[in-house]
């Protein structure tokens, strides 16, 4: 008999099953059965185990009902199952093709059996050729006919199964094609956005870097404004040291502002933000934007 999931494939399906509705372990053996039109069944011993594994990763969960564990699938199994769209698509692919190959074999067993049958049957009338309507004749009639129907039956199963699966397969395909759509049109959308807001707010790259510089003071002396920007060349020194250089200046450029914008708003969330201190970090950023201006208009 052909495998009928390969290595790994069957924690994914169980995540799919679960992802459908909560089940205990029975019913999903049980729809592992209906899924396959009982052509395989996965025993006690496969199914459980993979279920205990995937609640230890965190990706399914369980409650206990009426003495009986139900399981569901948690985030972190939907944000897996999600990842690997692709792959569960040709995962029903594979199912498809591993009962149409479970019900090829189911029906050359039955037409192996019928031609054996058959042969009895030669050889009987041959041995009685006087009683060719005798009762053992009649039953293997009987017999012959009832496993040309079963054949037919099996088949009709396996040909419907394999039609679920490859529409299945197809639908799947399109969500992962559609995610995928959606996904890139709202980094486009978002990077736009940003675009826009950069192309209006002109020098806002000179404002948000030179905001880091808050702890020089506002336009006066040349003695204040050197102390500030001897300063302020000290601090820079030692902030965002980590940050190594690229050979991209303008990249550098956005790291450096990156930082500033997560360190300001980490300290505006822990320790809260008033009017006046508002008012203040506008001060800053002016005159820091200023000498920045100038340090940019310098260089070009």
């Amino acid at each position: 008999m052909p495998p009928v999931f390969a290595h790994g494939r069957l924690r994914l399906y169980l995540l799919k099953l679960l992802d459908e509705a909560p089940r205990h372990g029975y019913e999903v053996i049980r729809l592992l059965e209906e899924r396959f039109q009982g052509l395989y069944a996965p025993s006690a011993g496969t199914v459980y185990p993979r279920l205990a594994k995937l609640e230890a990763e965190g990706l399914v969960t369980h409650a206990t009902e009426g003495g009986r564990k139900v399981y569901s699938i948690t985030d972190a199994g939907r944000a897996e199952l999600a990842d690997r769209g692709g792959e569960l698509a040709d995962l029903e692919v594979e199912i498809r093709d591993s009962v149409t190959e479970l019900a090829a074999e189911i029906r050359d067993d039955v037409r192996g059996a019928a031609g054996d049958l058959r042969r009895e049957m030669r050889a009987a009338a041959s041995a009685s050729a006087t009683r060719v309507e005798d009762e053992s004749w009649k039953a293997a009639k009987e017999d012959l006919r009832k496993a040309r129907q079963e054949w037919k039956e099996q088949a009709r199963r396996a040909k419907d199964e394999s039609r679920r699966a490859r529409e299945e397969a197809q639908q799947a395909r399109r969500q992962a094609k559609e995610a995928q759509e959606r996904a890139r049109e709202e980094v486009q959308r978002i990077a736009g956005q940003l675009q826009e807001q950069f192309a209006r707010s002109g020098g806002v790259l000179g404002s948000l870097a030179g905001a880091w510089l808050g702890g020089a003071p506002a336009a006066g002396s040349a003695d204040a404004s050197a102390a500030g920007a001897d300063g302020d060349a000290g601090r820079a020194s030692q902030w965002a040291a980590d940050l190594a250089a690229t050979g991209d200046p303008a990249r550098d450029l956005d790291r450096l502002l990156d930082r500033f914008r997560d360190e300001v708003r980490d300290a505006a969330r822990d320790r809260g933000v008033t009017s006046a201190q508002v008012a203040e970090a506008r001060r800053h950023l002016e005159a820091a934007c200023g000498r920045l201006g100038t340090t940019f208009g310098a260089g070009s």
